[in-house]
C-alpha cells in the first residue's frame, strides 16, 4: 500500500482536514453564540456538506477494509468457486450503483452550471460545488471496492 503524505493517504488526510475544519467551525459558532450572543448560521451550510464529503470517503475506506455489513452467514458456507463469482457480482453491483449516482449528478451539476446557477442560500456559493464532491470523492469509493474484491479473490480478506 502507498503512503502518499507523511506516512498517510489522501483520502485519510482530506477525512482528517475535512473533520478539523467542521470542529473548528462549531468551536468559533459555539464561543459567538456565548461571547457576542451572534450565531453564524451560514457557517451550518458548509459543515452539512463537509459532513456528506466525509460519508462519501468514509464509503471508500470502508469498501477497502471489509467493514460493510454483508452476509456471510450464508457466504461462510458457499464453495470456493462461489465465494469469488459472488465477490465479483456484488463489487460489479456496488461499482454499478456508485456510476448511476456519478451520472445523475455530473447531470444535476451540468444543469446547475448551464439552466439553473442556484446559489446557496446562506453563503452564496454556487450549488454546483458542493455537488462536485461526489464524482469527485467517488474515485475513493472505486477504490475501495477494487481492492476489496482483489484482497478477497486473492484470499487476504480485511487487508488495508
Amino acid at each position: 500500500m502507498k503512503k502518499l503524505l507523511f506516512g498517510y493517504r489522501l483520502d485519510h488526510w482530506l477525512v482528517a482536514i475535512f473533520m478539523a475544519v467542521m470542529v473548528l467551525i462549531a468551536f468559533i459558532n459555539v464561543l459567538s453564540r456565548y461571547i457576542f450572543h451572534f450565531s453564524l448560521a451560514a457557517t451550518e451550510e458548509i459543515t452539512i456538506n463537509l459532513f456528506v464529503w466525509i460519508t462519501i470517503i468514509g464509503i471508500g475506506i470502508a469498501f477497502e477494509r471489509s467493514e460493510h455489513l454483508g452476509m456471510v452467514t450464508f457466504f461462510n458456507h458457499f464453495p470456493k468457486k462461489l465465494q469469488k463469482a459472488s465477490v465479483l457480482i456484488y463489487s460489479l453491483l456496488a461499482a454499478g450503483l456508485f456510476l448511476v449516482l456519478n451520472w445523475f449528478m455530473i447531470q444535476a451539476i451540468y444543469d446547475e452550471i448551464t439552466l439553473f446557477q442556484a446559489r446557496s442560500a446562506s453563503l452564496d456559493i454556487p450549488v454546483w460545488i458542493y455537488y462536485a464532491g461526489l464524482p469527485l470523492f467517488s474515485i475513493f469509493i472505486f477504490r475501495g471496492i477494487y481492492r476489496d474484491a482483489m484482497n478477497k479473490l486473492n484470499g487476504r480478506e480485511g487487508e488495508e
